[in-house]
């Protein structure tokens, strides 16, 4: 281009380089780095305009897909001041040409893939005031030579894999004011020189290993916004006049350390405070009682300490609480909270998302008002000794997405308003005293993805709209109940599911077939039941399940060997019900474990089902040999207990020898079977011949009709007599069944004479021939317990 300034030109160069190391981008994202376009009109690219025109200054590509290297190209671009190419996918090390940009004062390389060390020589970047290279994966120590960086103002390298101690000359960067190094690998205390820094607003070092107490020197910040400290192993305890000596403090976030002593008053001094997050501590005593003061407050988090409230005035914070109009989040879960909840509770900001005061001492009832928090998507009562019913008021919360209640005592039914809560993805009743059947209306719950009810006293049958809830993809537990009926057919909906659970039930009937079509479950557990009949074949569908258990049934018939194709089963317990037949040698293939620990944690509400093998069949009706390979040859793995007719297998089962066939025997079974069946054929056919003889011996001379033949001239009757005296051939006088027809009682000469009627069915081939032979027979034989033959009436 003859109009481009030969300084310009080199930018040019420099950016083409560094373009050709772009591997991917997102549509059009580097388009127009083009020939035909000026490079100040690149896309992220902005040049000078006064003392050196046209010569590229900033470098800004933020979410643009880019993937690949930085080429070392990028230091020819020497009026560089900014360089942002945040949130790409671009790796490898960070140049270290950029070391030679000497007007940079901005770099950020956040959120991309770098995987080296960060370069030692960006310290000849004497004007960079901002330097982050946050969530990528850097390894190694924080460089000593940044220590250079004296006008550095922004320092975040947290999120990567950076290892050694918080550098102690920091606190010499006296221009600083937002320190990020959490989280990482950093060991060691939080340095006291930090405490130097008269400008920090914002100290972030959570998520490392860190020991020791907070600097006393930290608490004279009065700059200080931001102290988050929280995931580390800090102890000590927070200064009582920690909210006068830090005025600006709005997040002040400590959880998942060891610090203890009581929760400081004069927080409520530090009147900006948006967040207080100090979970999972060793805090002690009552919350302060005007916290209420803190009227920006939306984030209040006390959870897993040792706060104390068991009267009214251990309440009294909760009650102050409603100044607070911006407060979302109410978390108080695992404490020593105790006695009534307080009805003050309802009077909590409409803003409220979360209120968690599970794992208490709480009793009495949920609070009437409870309705009033209507943008509440959370409400966690578990673990407590509320003894209440569910309120149906709940059902107006229509934002909850998480109702967790269980390990409680709450009784009575379950409300069928719940099926109002249409946003929930969470339902979870566990481990009460619920009683009756589950509401239809539950079905309603389109967007559910954990239904748990079990360990309560729940009643009825399985509403099929349970079982067709389409984005149940967690698990459905209704165990430890008093259901009954079969499992509807509907069952086979749950196509995304991952766990369903029935067991210790009473339900009854077959295991629907549909139950093939949820190919995604893991774990079914369906034992201690009354489910009969066979099992299904069409489990073998189900390609990854790990844990199936079917114990303690009625179920009968044989093991189907399509069980064998389920390659990821770990644990089958068919055990204690009526199957027959041999063990399928196809479960030699299957991976079982040698000791299995199956289902969801007592704290998602599925119980543990400990299986003492991979494989248990015992308690039935098996027969046949045990296979020797796979599963067979480890004898903890499996249990065969109380099947009588098995035999063989390891020594270890202790099972008896199966019969041993010798060749000879072999060979002479092999004879019987061939020469059996023609010596039966044989005798056969002499039978047959030797009647035949008999009847052509016996066949009068001139040929007549077999009506002549069979007619008694001393006892006539027409068909429909026979219908008649019959009632019809009607049921109630049916007195035998034979193979080519039926015997009917009959009352003729009215009233007078008991005759018996034998219809014979002419649809069989042979019936006709016996129709004529009988009759021949009963008019030539006489004898005490025959009956008089009458007549014979062909139709």
């Amino acid at each position: 281009m003859s109009s481009t300034p030969s300084g310009n030109e080199t930018d040019r160069l420099a950016l083409l380089a560094i373009k050709s190391q772009i591997a991917r981008e997102s549509p059009g994202a580097l388009s127009s780095w083009n020939n035909t376009i000026h490079v100040c009109d690149w896309e992220g690219v902005s040049c000078t305009r006064k003392r050196h025109p046209q010569r590229v200054s900033a470098l800004e590509l933020v979410s643009h897909g880019l993937a690949g290297s930085i080429s070392p190209f990028i230091g020819n671009l020497s009026f560089l001041r900014r360089i942002d190419l945040s949130d790409n996918r671009l790796y490898g090390e960070i140049s270290p040409e950029i070391g030679r940009l000497r007007r940079l004062r901005y770099l950020n390389l956040s959120s991309n893939s770098f995987n080296e060390v960060i370069p030692a020589n960006l310290t000849y970047c004497l004007d960079l005031q901002v330097l982050s290279l946050s969530r990528n994966q850097l390894v190694g120590r924080i460089p000593d030579d940044i220590s250079n960086l004296s006008k550095l103002k922004y320092l975040a390298v947290a999120g990567n894999s950076i290892t050694g101690v918080i550098p102690h000359w920091l606190g010499n960067l006296s221009y600083l004011s937002a320190l990020f190094v959490g989280p990482n690998k950093l060991k060691g205390g939080i340095p006291e020189e930090l405490g130097r820094l008269a400008r920090l607003e914002i100290l972030v070092v959570q998520g490392n290993m860190l020991s020791g107490i907070i600097p006393e020197s930290l608490y004279n910040l009065s700059s200080l916004q931001v102290l988050a400290a929280a995931v580390n192993q800090l102890q000590g305890s927070l200064p009582s006049d920690i909210g006068i000596r830090l005025p600006d403090l709005q997040y002040l976030l400590l959880g998942a350390n060891q610090i203890g002593g009581p929760i400081p008053a004069s927080l409520s001094n530090a009147s900006r405070l948006l967040s207080i997050d100090l979970p999972i501590n060793n805090f002690i005593g009552f919350m302060p009682t005007d916290i209420g003061r803190l009227k920006y407050l939306f984030h209040l988090n006390i959870g897993g300490n040792h706060i104390e409230a068991d009267n009214v005035h251990g309440w009294e914070f909760l009650t102050s609480l409603k100044n607070c109009s911006y407060l979302k989040r109410l978390i108080m879960l695992d404490n020593k909270l105790g006695g009534v909840l307080p009805t003050s509770i309802a009077n909590l900001s409409t803003q409220l998302e979360q209120l968690q005061m599970g794992a208490n001492q709480i009793s009495g009832s949920i609070p009437s008002g409870i309705e009033n928090l209507v943008n509440l998507n959370v409400l966690a009562l578990f673990e407590t000794l509320l003894t209440c019913t569910i309120p149906e008021v709940v059902g107006k919360l229509r934002q909850l997405r998480l109702l967790v209640l269980y390990n409680s005592r709450f009784t009575g039914f379950i409300p069928s308003s719940l099926g109002n809560l249409t946003q929930l993805i969470t339902l979870e009743l566990y481990g009460n005293g619920l009683q009756g059947p589950i509401p239809p209306s539950l079905g309603n719950l389109q967007q559910l993805e954990i239904l748990d009810l079990s360990r309560n006293n729940l009643s009825g049958n399985i509403p099929k709209e349970i079982v067709s809830l389409p984005f149940l993809s967690d698990s459905i537990n209704l165990s430890n109940n008093s259901l009954v009926g079969p499992l509807p057919e509907e069952v086979g909906s749950l196509t995304n599911l991952r766990t369903f659970a029935v067991s210790g039930n009473k339900l009854s009937g077959k295991i629907p077939d549909t139950i093939g079509k949820c190919e995604a479950i893991e774990h079914l557990f369906m034992n201690n039941n009354f489910f009969n009949g066979s099992i299904p074949p069409s489990l073998s569908k189900i390609r990854g399940l790990t844990g199936l258990f079917l114990s303690y049934n009625h179920l009968t018939g044989t093991i189907p060997s399509s069980l064998g194709s389920i390659k990821d089963l770990q644990a089958l317990d068919l055990s204690h019900n009526y199957l027959t037949g041999s063990i399928p040698q196809s479960l030699e293939d299957l991976n079982f474990s040698s000791y299995v620990n199956l289902g969801l944690s007592n704290d998602d509400g599925l119980m543990y089902l400990n299986a003492s093998g991979g494989l248990n069949l015992s308690f039935n009706h098996l027969s046949g040999e045990v296979p020797t390979n796979g599963i067979f040859k480890n004898a903890t793995a499996i249990s065969l207990v109380g099947n009588d007719g098995l035999c063989g297998g390891v020594p270890e089962l202790n099972l008896p020898q199966c019969p041993v066939k010798s060749s000879e025997n072999k060979k002479r079974s092999r004879l019987l079977k061939l020469v059996i069946p023609i010596v039966v054929t044989i005798i056969f056919f002499l039978i047959l011949s030797s009647f035949a003889l008999l009847y052509w011996k016996q066949k009068p001379k001139q040929p007549t009709s077999s009506v002549h033949l069979l007619e008694d001239q001393n006892f006539r009757v027409s068909y429909a007599e026979l219908v008649k005296a019959t009632s019809g051939f009607s049921s109630t006088n049916l007195i035998g069944l034979g193979r080519y027809g039926s015997v009917y009682k009959g009352i003729m000469d009215h009233g007078n004479t008991i005759v018996a009627i034998k219809v014979f069915n002419l649809l069989y081939r042979s019936a006709s021939r016996s129709f004529i032979a009988e009759c021949e027979a009963l008019r030539n034989i006489r004898h005490r317990n025959l009956i008089k033959r009458h007549g014979c009436i062909p139709n």
